[in-house]
């Protein structure tokens, strides 16, 4: 497990490095791999690889193709508000999936691999088992490889990568917000565990809690102090 497969892109679509971008996701890819006479087509995305603290989390989504949520973008582009109304919309007409490693697994496989991991295990949770899976990013996890392709800035480019990085990131955010009641002293709930002024301020007085990334740079740095 956690080995990867560089993939180059199936018939149809654009090459990995997409000279251009559309202005939003649309069900294009979906479109080809479901003419091609696959079925159940599923976006794989994951949230928190950034983070100095908490989990990663990934989600893996199945759309509706005849009942699209309207709306959907990447996560990145979209305020708490919007993610969380369209969060609610996926799960009323979608089949979706996610999973999560906490930070004492990242620090033991490191954070590309925790990445791959989380995803698989997002998919095969699935209750609908997928005919195609599009991964967003450069690589597909070893236990996809034979059904999944990936597509760098897939957020961008498929409706079903967006609703999976909606799902991932409303879900990793819940959950920090849950942990800050454990540790008030960090902000979690503000910054979600990302290495904003807060929380690093947060760090040095109070030192790393149980759910920071020690493999970190960052908190690394001050263990050693």
């Amino acid at each position: 497990m956690g080995e990867v497969r560089r993939m180059s892109s199936p018939p149809g679509t654009d090459s990995l490095f997409p000279q251009s971008l559309p202005k939003a996701p649309d069900y294009s890819i979906e479109a080809i791999f479901l003419a091609a006479g696959k079925s159940a087509i599923a976006g794989v995305d994951e949230a928190g690889r950034g983070p100095l603290a908490g989990p990663v989390v990934a989600a893996a989504v199945i759309l509706d193709p005849d009942n699209l949520p309207v709306g959907l973008n990447d996560s990145k582009k979209l305020n708490p508000e919007t993610r969380e109304m369209l969060f609610s919309n996926i799960l009323k007409s979608s089949h979706v999936a996610w999973a999560s490693l906490p930070a004492p697994v990242i620090d033991r496989i490191n954070i590309r691999e925790a990445s791959l991991r989380v995803m698989e295990l997002a998919v095969q949770r699935l209750e609908v088992s997928p005919g195609q899976v599009l991964v967003d990013g450069r690589d597909v996890p070893r236990q996809l490889v034979s059904f999944a392709n990936a597509y760098v800035k897939g957020d961008g480019r498929s409706l079903s990568i967006a609703a999976a990085s909606i799902v991932a990131k409303v879900v990793r955010d819940r959950m920090m917000v849950r942990v800050h009641q454990m540790f008030p002293a960090y902000g979690f709930d503000q910054h979600k565990g990302y290495g904003t002024k807060l929380h690093r301020d947060a760090l040095t007085i109070c030192g790393p809690c149980p759910l920071h990334r020690r493999s970190f740079a960052p908190v690394a740095r001050m263990l050693v102090d």
